[in-house]
C-alpha cells in the first residue's frame, strides 16, 4: 500500500477580520474534543470524514461541507490508513452576522450536501493568492448563500451553569491540579470529573489544555519565540507544547506564527 505523506498548510488574511485557512492533506492524527470561537466550515476532499458531538457521531463523505459553529464542543477522529484530506475556512461569528442582517446564525445541520456551493469554496480555497479572481466578494457571496440556505437565525446555547469554568478560567494555566481543585470543590476527582463534563463537554484537563493552547497561540501571533510562548503557557518544554499545539490545530506552532509574522 503507498504510504501518503501528511502536509498542513495554515494561512491568515487580512480580510474578513483576520480570515484563517486551513489546508490539511491525509492527516491521520485525531483532534480531540475541543471548541473554537469561530465557525469552521470544512471541505471533505477524500475519504469520509468523522465528526463527534457529544452526543452524536457524523458522517461527512468526500464533497460535503461540514460547519461546526463557535463553542461547538466537536472532535474530529481521522482514518489511520488513508488519512483525511480536508480544507476549512475559520470565520469570525461576528463576521458571518454581518451577512445576516447583524442576526445570529446557527447551522443545525452539521453535514451540508450542495455540490455548486461545495465547488465554488473548493475553486475559492485552491486560488485564494490569486489576485485576480475577486477572491474575497466571491467567498462573502458563497457565506451568504451557505447562511441563507442552511442556517437558522439564533445562537449556540450554553448552558447556564458555569462554576467550574468560572473558577479554573482564575486558575493559573501552569499550576492547575486535578485533585486540588476537586478538593476545594469537596468532591473526590471522578466526581468532578463527571459533573465538570457535563457542564462544558471537556473533561478538566482538555478544557485547561484547550486554554494553554489558546494562550499560546496568542503569544505566538505577537511575535513570542516559540520557547517563550510554551512556558508562559502553562508547558513544561518544548516538545510537550509542540505535541499538543499539533493535536489541537493541525500544524506546528512554528507553522502557525508564520502565518501571521512572514
Amino acid at each position: 500500500m503507498q504510504v501518503l505523506k501528511n502536509k498542513c498548510e495554515y494561512n491568515q488574511l487580512s480580510i474578513l477580520d483576520g480570515l484563517e485557512l486551513l489546508n490539511a492533506e491525509y492527516h491521520t492524527l485525531d483532534f480531540p474534543f475541543h471548541t473554537h470561537n469561530t465557525f469552521n466550515i470544512a471541505l471533505i476532499l477524500n475519504t469520509t470524514f468523522s465528526i463527534k458531538l457529544s452526543d452524536k457521531l457524523l458522517k461527512a463523505p468526500r464533497g460535503a461541507i461540514s460547519v461546526v459553529n463557535p463553542n461547538e464542543v466537536h472532535a474530529t477522529p481521522c482514518d489511520k490508513d488513508f488519512g483525511n484530506s480536508f480544507f476549512t475556512y475559520y470565520i469570525s461569528p461576528e463576521v458571518v452576522k454581518t451577512f445576516n442582517n447583524n442576526e445570529d446564525v446557527f447551522f443545525v445541520n452539521k453535514v451540508i450536501y450542495d455540490h455548486d456551493l461545495f465547488n465554488e469554496l473548493y475553486f475559492l480555497s485552491q486560488n485564494f493568492k490569486n489576485n485576480t479572481i475577486n477572491f474575497e466578494p466571491r467567498l462573502i457571496k458563497a457565506l451568504k448563500k451557505l447562511i441563507s440556505q442552511y442556517g437558522v437565525k439564533q445562537e449556540f446555547k450554553h448552558k447556564t451553569t458555569r462554576l467550574f469554568q468560572s473558577f479554573i478560567n482564575e486558575t493559573s494555566l501552569s499550576t492547575f491540579s486535578l485533585d486540588k481543585t476537586s478538593s476545594q470543590f469537596g468532591l473526590n476527582k471522578y466526581k468532578f470529573i463527571r459533573l465538570f463534563k457535563q457542564e462544558t463537554g471537556l473533561t478538566p484537563n482538555n478544557y485547561v489544555l484547550l486554554k494553554r493552547i489558546e494562550k499560546s497561540k496568542q503569544l505566538l501571533k505577537e511575535g513570542s519565540p516559540i520557547f517563550n510562548a510554551a512556558i508562559d503557557s502553562g508547558f513544561y518544554d518544548t516538545p510537550h507544547f509542540y505535541r499538543n499545539f499539533k493535536r489541537y490545530t493541525g500544524v506546528t506552532p512554528l507553522v502557525f506564527q508564520n502565518a501571521y509574522l512572514l
